[in-house]
């Protein structure tokens, strides 16, 4: 069965202003158009909705049933349409965003900042796990962003994947090595190094360039989090292969860039999105003040 909700929505209007003139204000249209409507719906249904009355229209015994049901539905389409509204223009809705836990303290935190200055209302979710596992939620929907760092020949086809910025790893020690300079790899590689365990995206990208070199490394200490390895860095226990986006407010303070002319090749910060889904209002704003827009 078709049915023609522009019928029951003029139906629904004059029942409510009990008149067809009145409903016809209402609906912006002409009085015979709406009379012709409401005789449409009543040949289509088979029976009789209104009785013309001088005061104007009342439903008959199966109009008002019919109203009863309709004007539920009604509610529903109003309530449902001031909804999205709402969610549209950020005055409700939430916004699940992934994320390494340096790149939110590090990288994110003034977005995050601005964003909910803007849409108080909103609820921002912050995960925080390691890379893979954000991937992962990201595409079984448990997040709706993910912001993470990659190689530059990382690929992921099912993921709409945009850069936001570059980013540099750089070797860095305390005051102890404020003017330490190092020529070479070989000479870095005979130094106490401090890294971030693999697979995190620092150290296989420092592992591919050695590879490429036909080197390898036997650090130190070896570590999961950014954050412990910038500490272990600043209290001297030896030379830390750092991001240096994640590690402004300490350069030249705590940490100290130490010169090379060792190359390692730049990586990107990236935001990604399932492929093929179109992003919520909150998940598109908050794009937009990422990208600064």
């Amino acid at each position: 069965m078709n049915i023609n909700f522009e019928l029951y929505k003029v139906f629904y209007e004059v029942a409510n202003e009990k008149s067809i003139s009145k409903g016809a204000e209402k609906l912006l249209i002409s009085q015979p158009a709406v009379t012709q409507s409401i005789k449409t719906l009543e040949a289509e249904l088979g029976g009789q909705l209104f009785i013309r009355t001088p005061k104007g229209v009342v439903l008959t015994e199966e109009g008002q049933t019919l109203y009863n049901y309709i004007s539920e539905g009604m509610r529903y389409f109003i309530n449902g349409t001031n909804k999205f509204t709402s969610l549209k223009e950020l005055e409700s809705g939430s916004i699940n965003i992934g994320a390494t836990t340096i790149i939110s303290e590090q990288y994110l935190m003034p977005y995050l900042k601005k964003f909910y200055n803007m849409y108080p209302n909103v609820t921002i979710n912050i995960i925080n796990d390691l890379t893979d596992n954000l991937i992962k939620k990201l595409r079984n929907g448990d997040i709706d962003i993910l912001i993470m760092s990659m190689n530059n020949d990382d690929s992921k086809k099912d993921l709409d994947i945009t850069t936001i910025t570059e980013l540099h790893d750089i070797f860095v020690g305390n005051y102890l090595y404020k003017e330490k300079e190092i020529k070479d790899i070989n000479s870095l590689l005979k130094e106490d190094l401090l890294l971030q365990k693999y697979p995190s995206v620092t150290r296989t990208n420092f592992n591919n360039y050695l590879k490429q070199i036909n080197l390898t490394c036997n650090p130190k200490m070896e570590v999961v989090s950014h954050s412990l390895l910038t500490s272990l860095t600043e209290n001297g226990f030896g030379i830390g292969l750092l991001t240096k986006e994640f590690i402004l407010n300490k350069l030249n303070n705590t940490l100290f860039e130490i010169s090379t002319n060792i190359n390692i090749p730049t990586r990107k910060l990236v935001y990604a999105t399932k492929s093929n889904n179109l992003p919520t209002f909150t998940t598109s704003k908050f794009i937009e003040i990422l990208l600064n827009k």
